[in-house]
């Protein structure tokens, strides 16, 4: 099996510009092939074509993005956490390409089928509109979903109400649920009354998609909908329409978010503590400090950073609490969110903190003492320069420099801060 895929994949590389002749060979392959092999083989098809974030197999929403461990230096790298993405591919592709693409895109076999409809969706210009609304229309429900995909691809507003259509009337669970992705994937605000609807659809995978998509589109809208999937039966539609109120960054979501911090999947309350940082809107502060103790680890370590993305004095004390955690992951990403919030009632626990057994939790505190820039830190930072960790002596030292370049002008450089993901 691996074998067929790497002999696929080099085919694919050594034709840096897609023809006909290598489509067909390379798809007529992949028909008989292991359906892993098909998707994996697709992947490198589709470098033409955009990102390869659907599952096919099972069709699914993002995930909340992961909580970022941030690693503050001062000297470091650019702010901000890095999430791969990969954006739509520019190459051009012939017409004779496009039509072998096109000869597959009835093909039995799904995987070719759908890897076919991507390509000619992001590349086929908008001839292929026609072509995807037939499929839409077709009596076979795997070609009505076909049809769906590749209007997705499209991003076409005209397939919005056929794409709606077929979210509410189809009777087929995989043509609603990839109609339900195509609206997300147009982010037109037309869209949200038909995906409000299908969040009382009877398939789970179908409201949960269509909670995913409300999210794309990211309209204040989209969050009273939304309220009836928070407490869905299912937990990945749940966590779907929690992390849709986090995209659409609406304060009137942190009532939903503060009920969904309190659920009893743990996923579900690091979603809504995800959710609640990205919105960063200091009524969110009061859900967040419970899930600063919260027995599951990731939803501690959220939680933190969320307080630090809103950035309000009144996180420093919830936070200071997780500075006395037992994981030395959360008392650094609770140092990195009093840096982040810059309160001075945070000098004093972040004094102590310079005495931690962990490194990374000295040097952390040291930094987001230079951020808050209090005289009151000196002694502190002064001490921790004889450090026994390089690292931490350094950061003493920064802190210590914009503590004096505070003093003196209102002017002074701040360090970048590295955040890993």
């Amino acid at each position: 099996m691996l074998a067929t895929f790497l002999a696929l994949l080099v085919t694919v590389q050594n034709h840096p510009t897609l023809d006909s002749a290598m489509v067909t060979r390379v798809l007529t392959q992949l028909k008989t092939s292991d359906s892993t092999i098909c998707q994996l083989a697709g992947q490198a098809l589709s470098n033409y074509g955009g990102w390869w974030g659907w599952n096919y197999s099972d069709p699914s929403m993002p995930m909340p993005r992961p909580m970022p461990t941030p690693m503050p230096m001062p000297g470091g790298g650019g702010g901000g956490f890095h999430v791969e993405m990969h954006e739509r591919g520019s190459e051009d592709i012939n017409p004779a390409t496009l039509r072998a693409f096109r000869s597959f895109v009835r093909d039995e076999n799904r995987c070719v089928r759908l890897i076919a409809a991507r390509v000619l969706g992001n590349h086929g210009g908008s001839g292929e509109y026609d072509l995807f609304i037939g499929l839409l229309r077709d009596t076979r429900a795997d070609l009505r979903e076909t049809g769906a995909l590749g209007l997705g691809e499209m991003e076409d507003s005209r397939a919005i109400n056929p794409l709606s259509k077929a979210l509410s009337d189809d009777d087929s669970p995989a043509v609603r649920m990839t109609a339900a992705w195509a609206l997300g994937q147009t982010e037109d605000k037309v869209a949200i009354d038909a995906l409000a609807r299908a969040l009382n659809d009877r398939a789970p995978e179908v409201r949960r998609t269509a909670a995913w998509a409300l999210g794309e589109i990211e309209d204040a809208r989209g969050v009273r909908p939304l309220t009836a999937a928070m407490t869905d039966p299912v937990l990945e539609v749940r966590i779907a329409a929690v992390w849709s109120l986090g995209e659409i960054e609406d304060a009137s979501a942190v009532p939903l978010l503060t009920t969904a911090t309190k659920d009893r999947e743990p996923r579900v309350r690091q979603a809504a503590a995800w959710a609640l940082g990205e919105i960063e809107s200091s009524q969110g502060i009061a859900a967040l400090e419970p899930l600063v103790r919260d027995p599951v680890l990731s939803v501690r370590k959220t939680a933190i950073w969320a307080l630090g993305e809103i950035e309000d004095g009144s996180g420093v004390r919830p936070v200071t609490v997780a500075l006395r955690d037992s994981d030395p992951e959360v008392r650094v990403l609770a140092a990195w969110a009093l840096g982040e919030i810059e309160d001075a009632s945070a000098v004093d626990p972040l004094v102590t903190a310079l005495k931690d057994s962990d490194i990374e939790v000295r040097a952390t505190a040291a930094w987001a003492l230079g951020e808050i820039e209090s005289p009151r830190a000196r002694d502190g930072l002064v001490a921790a320069q004889n450090d026994e960790a390089g690292s931490v002596r350094r950061a003493a030292t920064w802190a210590l420099r914009q503590i004096e370049d505070n003093d003196e002008s209102d002017f002074h450089v701040r360090p970048r801060v590295r955040v890993k993901p």
